[in-house]
C-alpha cells in the first residue's frame, strides 16, 4: 500500500519574468507587471509530497526529519531571499516562471531520495495561483 507524505516550505523571492530574445514591447505583451526591470516579489508557499511503500521495520514512508532537512538544503537556503533572476545559477538562462520553479525545485530534491519514491511539488506563488510538477 502507498502512502504520500508532505511536507509545507516556505520562501520569499524575487523575480523578473522575460525573454533576452525579445523585445521589450513582446516582453510587456505577453509577461505585463511581471515584466518590471526592478522586479517584484512573492511569498512563495511550497508543498512536498513523496509517495512510497511504508518500510515495515520503521513505520515511515520518509523519516519527515531527513524531508525538512531536504527541503531547507535544497530549496529553503538556495531561494529564499534571493533574486531568482540574479542569484540562483539554475535561472540564468531559464525564465523563473512558477511552472520552472516548480520543475527546479523537482529536479534539486528527486535525486536526494530513496530512488523507488515518488516525488509531486506543488508551488503556490500567491494563494489563488499554484501548479503542481511530479516529474512527467
Amino acid at each position: 500500500m502507498e502512502v504520500t507524505v508532505s511536507r509545507k516550505a516556505h520562501f520569499n523571492a524575487a523575480h523578473r519574468l522575460y525573454r533576452k530574445d525579445w523585445s521589450d514591447e513582446k516582453n510587456n505583451t505577453v509577461f505585463g507587471k511581471c515584466n518590471n526591470p526592478s522586479f517584484h516579489g512573492h511569498n512563495y508557499e511550497l508543498i512536498v509530497s513523496v509517495t512510497g511503500e511504508i518500510d515495515p521495520e520503521t513505520g515511515y514512508v520518509i523519516d519527515v526529519k531527513i524531508l525538512k532537512e531536504i527541503i531547507k538544503t535544497e530549496v529553503e537556503d538556495a531561494f529564499d531571499h534571493k533574486n531568482l533572476n540574479i542569484d540562483v545559477l539554475e535561472f540564468k538562462n531559464l525564465n523563473p516562471t512558477a511552472e520552472n520553479i516548480a520543475v527546479v525545485i523537482y529536479n534539486k530534491i528527486k535525486p536526494q531520495l530513496a530512488s523507488h519514491l515518488k516525488l509531486e511539488i506543488t508551488l503556490f506563488e500567491t494563494p489563488r495561483n499554484f501548479v503542481s510538477y511530479s516529474g512527467n
